[in-house]
């Protein structure tokens, strides 16, 4: 690899992470992306109020987390589940729900998605936060 490629992947490697913020709330959505942007590890690159709008974001461009709630605008944001499941990209990012609706049955359903971090919105704010940390920091190997 010559030392231009070299730079370029470096770059690349300490990139903050491109997270998708699925959260009709403006005041939650501003919250969370001035924590997870906070350690220059994460930056939030786009985000939706609605299912529609989430996965055609996830048609046209590249991330490495998502977090998701349960409770949106229109509708519910179980779609968007299904769709990372359905397209393999379920395994590949980190993918979180973030809810007000922390119901057993809730959680089971997504866990049947293929969610690995459930987190209830009211008592659980930063655990979503710190485990995307954890993730970005693991991912650039530090």
């Amino acid at each position: 690899m010559n030392s231009e490629a070299n730079t370029v992947a470096e770059r690349a490697r300490h990139a903050p992470l491109r997270v998708l913020l699925i959260e009709d709330s403006p005041l939650i959505r501003r919250s969370l992306v001035e924590a997870i942007d906070a350690s220059g590890l994460l930056r939030v690159a786009a985000y939706a109020d609605c299912a529609d709008q989430a996965i055609a974001l996830l048609n046209d461009e590249a991330f490495d987390a998502v977090i998701v709630d349960l409770q949106l605008k229109q509708g519910s944001g179980a779609p968007v589940l299904a769709y990372l499941q359905r397209e393999g990209l379920i395994d590949s990012m980190f993918a979180a729900v973030l809810t007000n609706h922390a119901l057993p049955a809730y959680r089971e359903r997504c866990e049947q998605y293929g969610v690995r971090h459930f987190y209830d919105k009211s008592f659980e704010f930063d655990r979503v936060i710190d485990a995307l940390h954890e993730y970005a920091s693991a991912r650039s190997g530090g």
